[in-house]
């Protein structure tokens, strides 16, 4: 029996070929790069407009956040009323990033299968929850876990591409929210909005999914906001053969 979770939005900004960032290194990415670059440049801020009004948890990775520098940054952050669940089992967060996040949000939900986390040894951290799984983090437990433990009803998943394929193969994402920036990138090695295992047999389309639109938005400088039901039950009809 399947246990009741919270309710997922995908929320993510791409390029017209798919990609998630600008190239396959992480000194490459979109937050950087896209305002530097005349054409793009001019619509970006729509996106970080729209990210303002998603839901008030949102849930990423300590990867995601440590390319946008959190590990290093030295400055006081003013305080947002979001509260970031970050599933970090590497991990990719130091205890300077751990501190930096706990003093931007809300709530800092850490979860991790790394009993070394450095989110362990801050018990002065007082909105630091820690969400711990001793062996493989288990999603589909972490999203009705959200939900019975936490009474978090609805998040938004700003995930990477790997972690994105995860959650999708294991049907845990029930909308997705698009902006498409008005460019093109390409690189077989640079990260898209599904990444992950490849399909290789007929047997591994029920894994792809279909969309049901539901809003679409023609935004300022060529950039488009995109919005879908995700249909998780895939159906399958045979072959025809001629």
């Amino acid at each position: 029996m399947l246990k009741e979770r919270v309710e997922t939005t995908l929320f993510s900004i791409i390029s017209i070929d798919g990609k998630i960032t600008t190239g396959d290194l992480d000194v490459l990415d979109f937050e950087k790069d896209f305002p530097r670059i005349r054409g793009i440049k001019e619509g970006y801020p729509q996106y970080d407009g729209l990210l303002t009004r998603t839901d008030l948890h949102q849930l990423s990775t300590g990867r995601v956040m440590a390319k946008i520098g959190v590990n290093t940054r030295e400055d006081e952050p003013e305080k947002i009323e979001f509260s970031f669940i970050i599933v970090d089992g590497k991990p990719h967060l130091d205890e300077n990033g751990v501190r930096y996040l706990a003093k931007w949000v809300k709530t800092l939900y850490i979860v991790t299968n790394n009993k070394r986390h450095p989110a362990f040894a801050l018990l002065d951290v007082h909105n630091l929850k820690i969400i711990y799984y001793p062996r493989e983090i288990d999603l589909e437990d972490l999203l009705a876990k959200l939900k019975s433990d936490w009474k978090i009803e609805r998040v938004t998943l700003c995930t990477g591409g790997t972690l994105t394929s995860v959650l999708l193969r294991k049907k845990l994402i029930d909308h997705i929210s698009i902006v498409i920036a008005p460019a093109l990138i390409g690189g077989k090695n640079t990260s898209t909005l599904i990444d992950g295992e490849s399909l290789h047999t007929p047997n591994d389309l029920i894994h792809v999914k279909a969309l049901k639109l539901k809003k679409f938005n023609v935004l300022k400088d060529s950039y488009l906001h995109l919005y879908y039901d995700v249909i998780n039950e895939t159906e399958i009809e045979p072959y025809k053969y001629q």
